[in-house]
């Protein structure tokens, strides 16, 4: 028997009118201009020309775009494993039976709800005074020096900042994800001989793989965006060796290269999108949140 679709009462397009012209304002409006001006030699301001598609190619063809796409790719490959892993053995730990499991859950996400800018500010001094002085004291050589100024090894310390302020959005996933496990089955399984490790590989990991698909993804798509924490910890150096996309995009916007760069952002935003669609394409008919 053929459904029937159901009638939307008028009213609610009405609610939603407000939203959709805030968004196509401040969103699409911007976002077609700046595509529109991508095929122009505009620098911002004043006269411009049509040149086609030349912006395209230059973006393709130039080492420090490439670089910098890279060093973005790179930040992003590192950062979805490292905190995917760690917050899910977290999450482990705090769904278990251990005392105050609830202190220790609000602890952990603090980092959460602290500005990714004096995030990266403290870091930076700690990277620059604290640690140095630990690896003097030590007698590590390596350990003695800012490793923010070390072109090799900076990337390591935007690595380590943008993990641990993105370890708590991770970890409330995987808790909620593992607390829509049933109780039974693990029972079950205990009964049926496996051990903890055991019930760890065949059931909880299968079980909330839905919930890992989605930190993944989403998680690879926010880490594209780096920008405050790289702009407090190295402001894209030593030189560019830290440089994400995204701080390309704006310094090319205040270096009067503003349709350079928006050629660049729209690349950029192509890239963003088809993640997005491939999230929803693997998310889709999942049972997820």
């Amino acid at each position: 028997m053929p459904r029937t679709r159901r009638k939307v009462e008028g009213v609610y397009y009405l609610y939603l009118l407000p939203a959709l012209i805030l968004f196509t304002l401040a969103i699409t409006i911007p976002a077609v201009i700046g595509i529109f001006f991508s095929f122009t030699n505009s620098i911002g301001f004043g006269d411009w020309e049509f040149v086609g598609i030349i912006n395209y190619i230059a973006v393709f063809t130039d080492p420090a775009i490439l670089q910098s796409y890279l060093f973005t790719f790179w930040l992003a490959f590192v950062v979805v494993i490292v905190v995917n892993v760690i917050a899910f053995l977290l999450a482990v730990g705090l769904v278990s039976r251990v005392r105050l499991k609830t202190g220790l859950r609000t602890i952990f996400v603090i980092p959460m709800v602290i500005s990714g800018i004096i995030i990266a500010y403290v870091f930076n001094f700690l990277f620059s005074n604290s640690v140095p002085a630990l690896g003097q004291l030590w007698g590590i050589g390596w350990l003695s020096e800012s490793i923010l100024a070390n072109p090799d090894l900076a990337w390591v310390a935007i690595a380590i900042v943008t993990a641990w302020q993105a370890i708590p959005g991770t970890l409330l996933i995987y808790i909620a994800g593992l607390l829509s496990i049933p109780g039974e089955v693990y029972e079950a399984a205990s009964i049926d001989g496996a051990g903890k490790l055991q019930q760890l590989s065949r059931i909880t990991l299968p079980l909330v793989a839905g919930y890992v698909v989605i930190n993944v993804i989403i998680g690879f798509k926010d880490y594209l965006n780096a920008y405050d924490i790289i702009v407090g910890l190295t402001n894209g150096g030593p030189g560019t060796a830290t440089r994400s996309i995204a701080m390309t995009i704006f310094t090319g916007f205040s270096g009067g290269d503003y349709a350079y760069q928006m050629a660049n952002a729209t690349i950029f935003f192509v890239i963003a999108l088809t993640l997005a669609l491939l999230q929803l394409r693997l998310t889709r008919g999942r049972n997820v949140f």
